[in-house]
């Protein structure tokens, strides 16, 4: 719905788009951050902000909702209780509600109605977990997204362990066709097995198109639910008998969440009437609990999204017994289709004092719906296919190795609206990010020394105006390359500064404002200023050690491995301003820091000496280390794992060089999730955390999707590449803009995409 007269233009530096809804107590709006990111602000009516009782309940509401948040859920992302208006901004979910689902279409069957029960139950169980009853379970609050339901409306929900919450007040919260009969009769009783009562009376209305205590007004709906007997004439046997137990009188009668996952999950396939062959969203894919790490099933790489002819189809020929499994003798259920359930909204729904609150979320329309979980393109941008071979309008024209065919392991990095691509025989170029035109391409003096030299250039990345590239000469006579690090102007691609170096036995690298190089001896290492290449800061390195900078969060380490196996490693935390060590810590000989986890340092651990970088790894423990202490613990690992490696959201997300993705708890060592995918030799997954999405790229640019957290895939694409890579030294890279992506490949294809749309046609750069 288009804004009124009266409604802002911004809230909380969000700009409002629209309205999505408005009720008794606030009006929701879609907005849109800076950024692009799509979110739902809920803002309540001047009248309520006056209320101090109200807004006490509206800080309630905002921390049960981040309580809760994680999986299953779309997450606050800000909010201000205490503002004139009080509001709040959640992730922008879209789609339907059921109830217009149910309006629409007709009840529900077979795998859509297994999939809701499924998914709504997996939302309850966290939701319990967090220690919060929803109390408002209600069609109108269930949205059919693209990637499965999602419970929006987020009611204030009282905290379990917490027997002095404001809810605690007798007020009757929730919508009485779907209340349970405490929530009548006793408020202050209401526990998680009322919000069982409201699955079993939804789940009802999914399957008859109404009810069970449907009548003519609220009052009599409401005597209807404390004393009558459900009405679910035609539902089918067993679902019949499972929704008769969770709507029990007495709580106490009702079964279990665990209990209703497992007979969801053994509820008979749909009838024979039903094709086989059956045109899948990502989200139908069946995604196998595992109970061990050996415990593993899913669908194979042909039956993910296939491209053909140029466009994505999820078209899947999976046995019916696949795609509702059978229930398993042991350990969890197996859950036939993911669903992504969240519990978000504000809710404040106290029915008999205030009447109805906020109206039904409404979608945004049909552009919306299609983009569900993605964030919006940046302005002015278009997919685009290009190649960093293409002629420049500035600098040097051609690249190096065009004539000869012996270009190649281009690598590229992002820098604000740009993109910078290199490799061997492939001078430094810019590339527009919004469209793929070149820009410039750099003319380095030295690049030319000899008709058969070889010039190998890698982009280290970019900061403060320049673009940090190094570049190595092997002469045509076969010597050894010289190495140096180069400053580019990014906006013009012309030379701020070089420096000679020797890193062979270092790996520098550019971190935030500092750029290291080191001396023709490689032992002496010198911290510059990006742009201007400064000395900040020098330091000497150990004799005879190999040592990796690595940057953690606003961290700089320094890795360092002796030559001698028996001997540990050691890693210092350096001080940005002067290179002062701030502390320093033992690690094993062969191990590589990824990141950090829960406040501690997160490193794998393998079987070979020296260090360990995350593009092409083999290790079967993870061992976490407090920085402070030096104490630590080491995980042993179900198996080893083989693969390129991203450390994201206290997930380690490991790509197999057989398109396989799994996940791994870096806390437990538990295996989370396994996956197929046709994107064979993946480099280092790239995780979205705006989308929780997780990408990967083959060499061929073939790129796929999938969700972050169950692992589900979302799509892929067929391949992009002009041609394939003669050595796998170099993989494949996906690079997050905005709400776009842009792939690069060894080759030098450079692909931008819309992940709400990777099949659109893309212009040439």
């Amino acid at each position: 719905m288009p804004l009124r007269g009266e409604d802002p233009r911004s809230v909380g530096g969000y700009k409002l788009v629209d309205r999505l809804g408005a009720g008794g107590m606030g009006i929701v709006y879609r907005g849109r951050s800076r950024s692009g990111r799509e979110v739902a602000v809920k803002v309540v009516h001047a009248q309520y902000a006056e209320d101090a009782v109200f807004r006490a309940r509206f800080r309630q509401e905002i921390e049960a909702v981040r309580r809760v948040s994680g999986a299953f859920t779309a997450p606050v992302v800000d909010a201000d209780p205490e503002a004139a208006r009080p509001w709040m901004a959640t992730q922008y979910v879209a789609g339907r509600s059921l109830a217009e689902r149910i309006r629409e279409g007709g009840p529900l069957r077979g795998a859509e109605l297994r999939r809701l029960a499924l998914g709504l139950v997996e939302a309850l169980r966290d939701i319990h977990r967090a220690g919060v009853v929803h109390r408002d379970l209600k069609p109108a609050n269930v949205l059919m997204a693209e990637d499965g339901p999602r419970v929006i409306d987020f009611d204030i929900s009282r905290a379990v362990e917490n027997g002095n919450t404001l809810t605690e007040t007798g007020q009757m919260i929730g919508t009485p066709p779907f209340m349970s009969p405490e929530q009548f009769t006793d408020p202050r009783a209401v526990a998680s097995s009322s919000d069982v009562f409201s699955l079993g009376a939804l789940l009802g209305f999914a399957v008859i198109g109404r009810g069970p205590f449907d009548a003519e007004s609220p009052y009599m709906t409401a005597y209807g639910v404390v004393h009558n007997q459900p009405a679910l004439d035609g539902v089918p046997q067993p679902l019949l008998g499972i929704l008769e137990r969770c709507l029990a009188k007495k709580a106490a009668d009702r079964p279990e969440l665990d209990e209703l996952a497992r007979e969801f999950a053994d509820l008979p396939a749909p009838g024979e009437d039903e094709p086989s062959t059956v045109t899948l969203r990502a989200a139908d894919l069946p995604l196998v609990e595992p109970t061990h790490p050996g415990d593993l099933a899913g669908p194979t790489a042909a039956d993910h999204p296939v491209r053909r002819g140029g466009r994505i189809r999820r078209v899947s020929r999976i046995p019916r017994k696949d795609r509702f499994p059978a229930r398993r003798g042991r350990g969890r259920p197996v859950l036939a289709a993911t669903a992504v359930v969240g519990a978000v909204g504000l809710g404040l729904l106290w029915y008999l004092r205030f009447g109805p609150g906020f109206a039904d979320p409404q979608p945004a329309g049909s552009s919306a719906a299609a983009a569900s979980r993605w964030a919006a393109v940046p302005t002015g941008w278009e997919p685009w296919q290009t190649t960093a071979l293409k002629p420049a309008p500035r600098g040097e024209v051609d690249p190096l190795g065009k004539a000869s065919g012996d270009s190649g392991d281009a690598t590229c990095r992002r820098y604000e609206d740009a993109v910078y691509c290199a490799g061997s025989n492939i001078l430094p170029v810019r590339l527009d990010g919004r469209t793929g035109k070149t820009v410039w391409r750099a003319s380095l003096a030295s690049a030319h020394s000899g008709e058969r030299a070889l010039n190998a250039f890698t982009i280290l990345g970019a900061r403060d105006g320049a673009v940090l590239v190094r570049q190595v000469v092997y002469p045509d006579n076969g010597a050894n390359g010289t190495v140096s690090i180069v400053a580019l102007d990014a906006q013009s691609g012309t030379r701020l500064w070089v420096r000679k170096v020797n890193d062979t036995s270092v790996d520098l690298t550019l971190s935030g404002d500092l750029v290291l190089t080191t001396d023709a001896g490689g032992r002496l290492v010198t911290a510059r200023s990006p742009r201007t290449g400064t000395d900040r800061w020098t330091k000497q390195l150990p004799a005879g050690d190999y040592c990796q900078f690595l940057t953690v969060g606003s961290g700089l380490y320094q890795h360092c491995f002796p030559d001698d196996e028996n001997r540990d490693a050691e890693l210092l935390e350096l001080k940005r301003t002067d290179g002062s060590v701030i502390r320093r810590l033992k690690t094993p000989n062969a191990s590589g820091l990824l990141g950090a986890v829960d406040d501690r340092l997160a490193f794998v651990v393998g079987g070979d000496t020296g260090p360990m970088r995350p593009e092409d790894l083999t290790f079967g423990k993870i061992l976490l280390a407090d920085p402070d202490t030096g104490a630590g613990t080491t995980t042993k690992l179900a198996k080893t794992y083989e693969g390129s490696v991203t450390l994201a959201a206290d997930t380690l997300w490991i790509a197999g060089a057989d398109g396989q993705v799994t996940a791994v708890s870096p806390l437990t060592g538990k295996q989370l999730w396994q996956t197929r995918t046709s994107v064979e030799g993946s480099g280092q997954p790239t995780y979205d955390a705006r989308t929780r999405t997780l990408y990967l790229a083959s060499p061929s640019g073939r790129v796929a999707a999938l969700d972050a957290r169950k692992g589900t895939l979302l799509w892929e694409t067929g391949t992009h590449a002009e041609r394939l890579a003669t050595s796998d030294t170099i993989k494949s890279e996906v690079l997050p803009y905005g709400g776009a992506l842009i792939v690069n490949t060894p080759d030098g294809t450079v692909v931008s995409l819309d992940p709400a749309h990777p099949d659109r046609k893309s212009a040439s750069g």
